[in-house]
């Protein structure tokens, strides 16, 4: 069947069910046939005579049966007419019409007949449950639509007079995350003298949301307490302001709530319970081809209506902007259709009646969507069967404007256009220059506001990485930039310098050499004068914050960083693969950074533990391959067999590779940096990031750590001592973790010496005549003086609390490690953490719950009562004997020592609990494992009687 014949079809089919006759749009949507070419063909049929259409707006279409039967027709009905048909057809539409407006604002909602189905209908069913609805969570991806559903669930609810008062409220919550009390303020009120500033009683939005319906945003950015509030409302009703302690308030408000993330792991349970009514609103990738293309054509059709021009496209820039949609969901398809219309709108200036938007001048990011299309071959072939070779969209009086969207733009972009390409032309600039110039406006224009609409990251998560001082004082420098040089800069120019400042002063602070300048670098940053001219003011900026001298030299680089944060991503590019032992290592490293900076060459590859490194060679060279854009690729890695794969990837691929091993997130934020900088090669960035120190915190932070160094005086060299039941597996894994703390923290002059429990005090009092012993950590506390901490919390606390256990040195504070020791109870997940980090040839989703019920039947046995200090030490010490057994390095023990612990109590109930482990994991430990098992509880049953005593 044709186009024609399916329209025909329809209309004829639906004549008597809607004698009022039917839009474009519903035709459209009924067939699946594009609205611009069912336009076309119901024009056609009207000129032919074959259908009529209303007047006025919405114009409906309906078959003309007068002239299809004549006055044959007529005769059958002689007390109506064909006058009397068409009033009765008349007041049909106008009835419907008001039904249609008063019942079902869902109808036309694209997707809500496909796969916004479901969706509407728990959206109604919600509204409608008696006697005051139930409340709802809208869980979607950014930019999905979600706050344009809860509009849509708001009109809905007022057109059915379910709830009383017009208004929808909406308040996000991240906008006011960093400070909970304000956030409160806002959504319940507060009472003079509340917090500091309030000088006078102000309601809430609780309150102005009374009898109406109230939409928080990013939900999840609510605090516990907050969370507590709002359920405490849901159940009663009433809610008191803050500061208030007697006053009780009442309000009526129908709830809806919207996050991006899994309520489960980032809500109250008990805050969940309480909504009965979860709508998950799919992805753009999961909408069907036809729906793409409809909400493709609604938001050209926005833009046509704005410009009140046609707009005419290609079937190549279609695909490329549906292809273009990779994170941000139909709120990335707006922005990305904004700006290509406000660029064709300029380049159509002359054109009174039309733009063209063409593919040779899109932007790069919007061109690569053809290819990332290409990619999906069942997707690309499902929309070639619904384009034609050319897309003509017109305004459009029926589709108006949106109801409420998030990312909508408070001005008229194309309003912009004008007023400034007027302003330029008059102080003589030619259409090239421009053209450039306003481009660049409009970029920084959409950039900021969909960065305000949550499309775009904040900095947040930088302050976890660089001082608040440094981020301070590169906000000042893009407000300088901004304002006094009028020089635009990328989005995440935040983020690129306040990491770049933080590497340079962590290189001064550490005593490094500073970077010298070839020839090569100083000619090239001679080509940019004003990055030149305004590097040497940022230079002036840091040297009067730090008041420090900074070298000339230092004002190359950032004018090569300017250079580099002006310009759009180039091609060429270093690529980067991080691989890394673990289910989500490397993912997740990749994942904040992909956050932080605006990468596009940068992968991830996690290695499970039970992988074979002939497959991970396999997986990490199909990840060189899609990451290389010609200028080689730098594979960072933690470990083991992933360090020796250099030379094996580059005859595999054919791709210059080199490695660098002990990744951090911090080198992977420092590579993805230098990698994203102008010329930048595989060597220069290899040989810097060897050098990398990781980013200062604050000068004087490091200088009081230098002084601590300092005060640690004796003859003898600095030692901690790191104890083991054995002093092997566990104590080996402890003392590369303080090596690299202490590496980290610049503290070179001490030593780490791993001790075994067994025949403890011998080995410390020969320690002692050639160590002075600063701090010891492990499983036991030794009768030593020198602070401890234990195993557990060294884990839990990383590097900052072993710093603080240095500081403690000085300050002889040793009641504050005593108290680490009963730090937050340990979980079998926390222990499967632990596991994970620090073990590489045993699965820890499976041994953690296992090692955990052995330490259990040991306690119900022997009536013995373990701290949880003691269990993740027994946890930790059997899982290095699950691994000495799986490498074949079992301890071994002289007949003696075992003939003497067979007589122990514990001997038969640990013998026991090893079948739990035989039965489980079919592993079975020798009597050698199990001597040192039972010196491990005999080790803590000595500490706990010293510590009664």
């Amino acid at each position: 069947m044709t186009r024609r014949e399916k329209v025909l079809a329809y209309l004829e089919n639906h004549a008597l069910s809607i004698p009022q006759g039917v839009t474009t749009s519903e035709i459209s949507e009924a067939i699946g046939v594009l609205r611009p070419n069912v336009s076309k063909e119901l024009n056609q049929l009207v000129r032919e005579g074959r259908i009529a259409k209303t007047k006025g707006r919405p114009v409906r279409y309906y078959v003309n049966h007068a002239a299809e039967a004549g006055e044959s027709k007529l005769q059958q009905k002689p007390n109506i007419g064909f006058a009397g048909y068409a009033r009765i057809r008349d007041q049909r539409i106008k009835e419907d019409t008001a039904n249609r407006n008063e019942t079902d604002v869902f109808k036309h909602m694209i997707g809500s007949r496909g796969s916004l189905k479901n969706q509407v209908e728990q959206a109604k069913a919600a509204l409608l449950y008696p006697p005051h609805g139930l409340n709802t969570l809208i869980i979607g991806a950014t930019g999905s639509g979600k706050t344009y559903f809860a509009s849509k669930m708001y009109r809905f609810a007022l057109d059915k007079k379910i709830i009383s008062k017009k208004g929808f409220t909406t308040f996000n919550c991240a906008d006011y995350a960093h400070n909970p009390q304000l956030l409160m303020s806002h959504l319940f009120g507060y009472v003079k003298g509340a917090f500091t500033g309030a000088s006078t009683d102000k309601d809430g939005l609780i309150q102005e949301a009374d009898g109406g319906m109230l939409f928080l945003d990013e939900v999840h950015r609510l605090p516990p307490e907050g969370q507590e509030m709002i359920f405490y409302f849901m159940d009663h009703g009433t809610y008191s302001r803050l500061g208030e302690t007697a006053k009780v308030h009442h309000a009526d408000v129908r709830l809806v709530f919207a996050t991006t993330e899994d309520p489960k792991s980032s809500l109250l349970q008990t805050f969940v319970r309480r909504i009965p009514i979860i709508i998950q609103l799919p992805d753009f990738n999961q909408r069907s081809a036809h729906e793409k293309l409809q909400l493709l054509e609604q938001l050209l059709t926005l833009e046509a209506n704005r410009i009140h021009k046609n707009i005419r496209l290609g079937e190549d820039v279609v695909q490329a902007l549906l292809g273009s949609v990779t994170y941000g969901n139909i709120g990335q398809l707006k922005s990305n259709i904004q700006l290509i219309c406000a660029q064709g709108f300029l380049n159509s200036m002359h054109n009174k009646n039309e733009i063209s938007l063409q593919f040779s001048q899109l932007p790069p990011n919007i061109k690569d969507g053809l290819s990332n299309l290409a990619n999906n071959r069942q997707e690309l072939g499902n929309l070639s069967r619904l384009l034609e070779p050319t897309m003509v969209i017109k305004p459009d009086a029926e589709r108006g404007l949106p109801d409420i969207d998030s990312y909508e733009l408070p001005y008229n972009l194309y309003e912009i256009i004008v007023d400034k390409a007027a302003l330029l032309k008059e102080e003589g600039l030619d259409q090239s220059a421009i053209s450039n110039f306003i481009m660049t406006d409009i970029n920084l224009h959409l950039k900021s506001f969909y960065r305000q609409g949550k499309i775009e990251k904040t900095d947040g998560g930088l302050s976890e990485i660089v001082d608040q001082d440094i981020i301070d004082l590169t906000k000042r420098i893009q407000q300088m930039l901004q304002e006094r040089e009028n020089y635009p800069v990328r989005d995440n120019f935040i983020y690129a310098m306040s990491l770049h400042i933080s590497s340079f002063i962590k290189r001064i602070q550490s005593g490094k050499p500073l970077r010298t300048m070839s020839t090569d670098l100083i000619s090239m940053v001679h080509d940019y004068p004003t990055e030149l001219k305004i590097a040497e003011r940022v230079k002036n900026l840091i040297q009067d914050h730090y008041h420090f001298p900074i070298p000339e030299s230092e004002v190359y680089y950032i004018a090569i960083l300017l250079v580099s944060l002006k310009s759009e991503p180039k091609a060429g590019k270093v690529g980067i693969v991080v691989a890394a032992h673990g289910n989500s290592t490397a993912s997740s490293m990749v994942q904040v950074v992909s956050q932080l900076l605006s990468v596009d060459n940068i992968a991830a590859y996690d290695m499970p533990l039970e992988m074979s490194p002939k497959i991970a060679l396999d997986g990490i060279a199909s990840q060189v391959k899609n990451i290389d854009q010609g200028n080689g690729v730098l594979l960072l890695v933690d470990m083991g067999s992933l360090s020796t794969f250099s030379n094996k990837l580059t005859e595999k691929t054919n791709i210059h590779v080199r490695t660098i091993d002990m990744v951090t997130t911090a080198m992977v934020l420092e590579a993805a940096r230098k990698t994203a900088l102008i010329d930048s090669d595989l060597e220069t960035v290899y040989r810097e990031l060897r050098e990398f120190d990781g980013y200062s915190r604050t000068v004087e932070k490091v200088q009081k750590k230098k002084e601590y160094v300092r005060k640690i005086s004796d003859q003898r060299e600095k030692a901690i001592i790191a104890i083991c039941s054995t002093g092997e597996g566990t104590a080996r894994r402890i003392k590369d973790l303080l090596d690299k703390i202490l590496v980290d923290n610049l503290i070179d002059d001490i030593t780490v010496i791993t001790v075994s429990v067994v025949s403890m005090s011998e080995q410390i009092a020969r320690i002692q005549q050639n160590y002075q012993i600063v701090a010891a950590t492990g499983i036991v506390r030794p009768q030593i003086a020198a602070p401890f901490v234990s195993l557990e919390n060294l884990l839990q606390g990383g590097g900052e609390r072993f710093v603080s256990l240095i500081e403690e040195i000085n300050n002889h504070a040793a009641r504050e490690a005593e108290d680490l020791e009963h730090s937050e109870l340990l979980t079998k997940e926390t222990s499967q953490n632990y596991l994970e980090q620090y073990f590489t040839f045993i699965n820890p989703v499976k041994i953690a719950g296992v090692l955990w019920d052995y330490c259990d039947f040991i306690q119900q046995r022997s009536k013995y009562k373990m701290s949880n200090g003691f269990k993740v030490n027994l946890i930790m010490h059997l899982a290095g004997a699950l691994e000495r057994y799986l490498t074949r390095s079992e301890m071994s023990v002289d007949e003696q020592r075992l003939s003497g612990v067979r007589n122990e109590t514990l001997y038969p109930i640990i013998k026991q609990a090893n079948e739990i482990l035989n039965k489980t994991l079919n592993i079975k430990l020798s009597d050698a494992e199990v001597f040192y098992i039972i010196e491990l509880f005999n080790t803590e049953k000595e500490k706990m009687i010293h510590k009664n005593n």
